[in-house]
């Protein structure tokens, strides 16, 4: 007797898809503090000026409430930037500008490897005293940052170097965050946690415009966004149920007001079938989650952060940050729709960051003082 599969769920693998997408963030993680370990020399000083320090430069002998306003005057600052942007790209996306934004998008990773990338290996090479000449340098960082660009843009390749290369950038940007002021870096979290909330939540939200947009002309956004390996979908499921799947899913997301954004959040995105022209979109069928690589720079960034200060606190950001990511996709497969991965995160790390540094971290130390032992 012919018997129907039951619909493939989340559920059935959400072990798998947690630590599919778990494990590049905590290498991105990872690599950001041995850069802080290894380059900052234990010192929490900065000495970059960005959009992010416009319009407040923090000095160490401001007081704790200068330094607070200027904080939250220069985060309002970058939101309102990112929110401009944010906004263009949707208005160039709604013109059809898709190439020149798939271009852009490409020349950016070019940047972001080639010069920030060089400068991080420029450090690296002087601390290590790597001996090498100015011409095998140029030819090495250019082939590498020529071969990343292609990677995660303009060919398609392995996923593995595509995954590598996306790690990379969600590093060498996360690590330059770091070397923002202490108050700013910590301000700018929240803010941006307040952000990826708003954008993708409300109904005007440019996050939200863009993924609705992106559904309706049945086009994917040009976007850096780290795509897990899906987990293979039973080849017994008929393809008529597929199809039925992705239009009930879109017809669901068009009106839904938590769709959420391939920048700043993760969801179950698509999973195409070679040439077939059927697509596996959202909740319903088996599709690889995708996790914006901003959600990678800016987990990265408060583990950074905490690295200037100790390990102690870098272990508990990680695993606050880990359980918050964790419960982003419990939600996600609990109530099917797509979530913000930022503001569980960010808000756990930023609270076992205080935790432990004004309160374990002072237990800890009087209890090795006084040889107390449990």
């Amino acid at each position: 007797m012919d018997q129907r599969q039951k619909p493939i769920s989340i559920i059935d693998s959400i072990g798998e898809e947690i630590v599919r997408i778990i494990t590049p963030v905590s290498i991105c993680m990872l690599l950001v503090v041995l850069l802080v370990s290894i380059l900052n020399n234990g010192s929490s000083s900065t000495s970059i000026n960005t959009i992010a320090t416009i319009a407040y430069t923090e000095n160490i002998s401001d007081s704790i409430w200068d330094k607070f306003q200027g904080a939250v005057l220069n985060s309002l600052v970058f939101i309102a930037v990112v929110t401009i942007v944010t906004f263009a790209l949707v208005f160039l996306f709604y013109l059809g500008f898709t190439n020149f934004l798939k271009y852009y998008m490409g020349f950016s990773s070019f940047l972001v490897l080639g010069f920030m990338g060089g400068e991080i290996a420029l450090l690296l090479i002087e601390d290590f005293s790597i001996p090498i000449d100015s011409f095998t340098f140029l030819i090495i960082l250019f082939n590498f940052t020529i071969v990343g660009v292609l990677a995660v843009y303009m060919s398609k390749m392995a996923i593995f170097l595509t995954q590598a290369y996306l790690v990379v950038i969600g590093m060498v940007v996360a690590y330059m965050f770091t070397m923002l002021p202490e108050w700013t870096t910590w301000v700018l979290l929240i803010a941006m946690s307040l952000y990826d909330l708003a954008a993708v939540l409300l109904p005007v939200g440019p996050l939200r415009l863009l993924v609705e947009l992106a559904i309706s002309r049945d086009e994917e956004i040009p976007a850096l966004v780290y795509e897990a390996r899906p987990v293979t979908r039973d080849d017994r499921i008929p393809e008529e149920e597929i199809a039925v799947r992705r239009r009930v899913w879109r017809d669901t997301a068009t009106v839904d007001s938590s769709n959420s954004s391939p920048e700043l959040s993760v969801a179950l995105m698509e999973e195409r079938t070679d040439e077939l022209g059927i697509e596996g979109i959202g909740l319903g069928s088996s599709g690889a989650i995708k996790l914006g690589l901003g959600d990678f720079i800016f987990y990265s960034v408060l583990v950074g952060r905490a690295a200037m200060y100790d390990y102690m606190t870098v272990y508990a950001c990680y695993l606050a940050i880990v359980a918050g990511l964790g419960v982003t996709l419990m939600l996600l497969a609990v109530y099917q729709k797509a979530l913000p991965a930022l503001p569980v995160s960010v808000m756990l790390g930023v609270l076992f960051y205080l935790l432990t540094r004004f309160l374990l971290e002072v237990f800890v130390v009087q209890c090795s003082l006084h040889l107390l032992m449990f």
